[in-house]
């Protein structure tokens, strides 16, 4: 832990520039060699970029359920900057997640927006991690607002799985049940591969997002302390 934070400056650098390479050649797979989707044509290509980062998503929320475990089992506030910054990520991911789903869904289906049942537990999932932020801003007691929110940060977890297999528990709507053979990706061999660099690159992305986000937790934290002498604040 030490050594990472000692040289996240440059660790966090050569990731960005990673990330830059990798999105330059992901933009230049998606729109020179994956094929145009039959049916919906290029509307499609949004998907290389709308399915990774909704699966980076879960990957944020699940760090803070862990991390409001981790918590909740030890009582360190380390595990609550985790929480709070997997949190933040995951936020972030699943708005974006929402956006490109209403471009996607707008030349496709003809509306930005239908209540169809991934849409709305997404929807409620985004819900559920802003109300996570909000009660944060509320508690100012460190060790009480770790608390709630880790809380939080577990139970809020339950509505990840319910996104992810929304549409097998109830009717279908624009996102279809695709069924397919053990093995089948379900795509052509060119978007297959082209969509599997870009999950690459957008998990590039969210580790550098990330980790900014819990480098600035611990220097907020280191600050706070700062400005303590003796339990009194100056």
């Amino acid at each position: 832990m030490n050594f990472i934070r000692r040289n996240v400056a440059i660790i966090t650098t050569a990731l960005t520039i990673l990330t830059a390479v990798m999105m330059t050649i992901s933009i230049y797979l998606i729109f020179f060699y994956a094929p145009v989707e039959k049916v919906m044509g290029l509307p499609q290509k949004i998907f290389y970029f709308h399915a990774p980062i909704a699966i980076m998503c879960y990957i944020g929320f699940f760090i803070t359920f862990i991390s409001s475990i981790g918590y909740l089992w030890t009582g360190s506030l380390h595990w609550d900057r985790f929480a709070v910054s997997g949190a933040h990520t995951g936020l972030l991911f699943i708005a974006l997640t929402l956006i490109t789903g209403m471009l996607w869904g707008k030349p496709i289906w003809g509306a930005y927006w239908t209540w169809d049942p991934r849409l709305t537990t997404s929807f409620i999932m985004w819900l559920i991690y802003a109300g996570y932020m909000v009660l944060r801003s509320q508690v100012d007691d460190e060790y009480m607002r770790a608390k709630y929110s880790a809380v939080m940060g577990v139970i809020g977890f339950a509505d990840v799985p319910l996104v992810h297999y929304s549409v097998k528990l109830w009717s279908r709507g624009l996102h279809p049940v695709i069924e397919r053979a053990p093995g089948d990706p379900g795509m052509d061999p060119a978007m297959f591969s082209t969509f599997k660099v870009c999950v690459i690159t957008i998990f590039i992305l969210f580790v550098v997002v990330f980790i900014q986000r819990v480098r600035y937790e611990f220097l907020k934290c280191d600050i706070e302390h700062l400005k303590t002498v003796d339990g009194k604040e100056f």
